[in-house]
């Protein structure tokens, strides 16, 4: 066991260099702060990174699930199908349009949603019971989208792709072609996140990519107030240079240059950022590889490993057992469905046992491109000796 001392180790940090101080001083000294040529850029640069016609920056991931949405056009009564291992806002963002959420269990080998599960829950109602399906790129591992594709097809469905964990990950589809997350080839529209903890960090900030030109014009309008200058959308087009409508209720979701220009450096370092985490993970793997009591789910050649978990029998001590050493675990997530709100719609524990008991063992470890193999060692050899390996 290491006796160096480190830092606090969290599960995960930002990366910022002195590119990502300059280029927001830079936009800090030009003439626009929002609603300037920076926000056109980053779009521009992350659709052609993803491999998408149309990209939209917006606040958060959080409003992008919204906009989404909205775009969409959910509506109360209607059904949208996802999963509980994520964060509130993929299922949140349905019940801002007033929809109904319908949770489906997960593969306890990935933690991802069953699409297997998925069907037997289309097949159970007629066509048109379900309009949306909402799968989560968990950790950073992606959703076969060739199989969602399919339920959609099949059952009259929009996919939301819910990528936030996974800018540059990718799966192999069934013809041998690299889908990468987000891409819009098999869903209708995804969302990307660049809180500090993910790949791209601006702080605050979202992305939302799509192939279709009705959603994106739609977005264009939802992120600005539902306001429009646009000549050709106008209905009054002659009266004057001040001109503009609100044509539909939107928000103000908009993200500012100061954020965009952070995003664009820290978008070229993108790849690097990734191949680390990947570096990591399969440091992980040979470290926890056949050591009893330790399970971590399951990777892909594709896998864009934001977060790197395990399952382990004494959750609650193995996590108090490494931060009392510095070393700051995490738990994602706890399943959406037991949340007091949406027990409250008629969701009970018991429900879905498969999340829930994947729940109540798992642990994210530091996953971050700038952690070094010492610490990464010393968190290994932290929770090797715990489980006493």
């Amino acid at each position: 066991m290491s006796t160096t001392v480190f830092r606090p180790i969290p599960y995960g940090r930002q990366h910022i260099t002195e590119a990502d101080v300059q280029a927001v001083v830079e936009t800090l000294q030009s003439d626009f702060l929002t609603q300037g040529p920076k926000v056109a850029e980053f779009e521009q640069r992350f659709a052609e990174y993803i491999g998408v016609e149309y990209a939209v920056a917006v606040s958060n991931g959080t409003a992008a699930l919204h906009l989404c949405a909205m775009a969409l056009g959910v509506q109360p009564g209607q059904r949208v199908i996802t999963t509980p291992i994520t964060f509130a806002a993929s299922a949140n963002c349905v019940r801002y349009c007033g929809g109904e959420v319908h949770f489906v269990d997960i593969d306890p080998a990935t933690a991802l949603i069953d699409l297997g599960k998925v069907r037997q829950l289309l097949e159970q109602h007629p066509k048109g019971y379900f309009s949306g399906l909402i799968p989560v790129d968990f950790a950073g591992l992606p959703v076969n989208l060739e199989q969602a594709r399919q339920l959609a097809d099949e059952f009259g469905l929009w996919i939301i792709e819910d990528a936030c964990h996974a800018p540059g990950g990718s799966f192999l589809d069934s013809q041998g072609r690299e889908q990468r997350c987000g891409n819009g080839q098999l869903a209708d529209l995804a969302i990307f996140s660049f809180h500090p903890v993910k790949h791209i960090a601006t702080g605050e900030g979202g992305m939302i990519t799509t192939n279709r030109r009705d959603l994106y014009e739609q977005l264009l309008l939802l992120r600005t107030h539902g306001i429009t200058r646009d000549a050709a959308r106008l209905g009054l087009p002659d009266e004057g240079g001040w001109y503009y409508e609100m044509q539909e209720l939107g928000y103000n979701y908009r993200m500012p240059d100061m954020l965009c220009a952070l995003g664009i450096t820290q978008l070229q370092r993108a790849d690097e950022g990734l191949e680390r985490r990947r570096q990591l993970a399969r440091q992980y793997d040979a470290a926890f590889t056949e050591v009893p009591g330790i399970t971590p789910l399951a990777g892909a050649a594709g896998h864009a490993y934001h977060l790197y978990v395990i399952q382990v029998e004494d959750r609650r001590g193995l996590y108090d057992f490494l931060r009392a050493r510095q070393i700051f675990a995490q738990v994602h997530y706890i399943p959406v469905h037991t949340m007091p709100y949406y027990q409250q719609l008629g969701w009970q524990r018991g429900d879905l046992p498969l999340a829930e008991a994947y729940y109540a063992r798992c642990l994210s470890l530091p996953m971050f491109p700038s952690l070094s193999d010492e610490e990464q060692q010393y968190v290994i050899d932290s929770v090797r000796e715990f489980v006493g390996a």
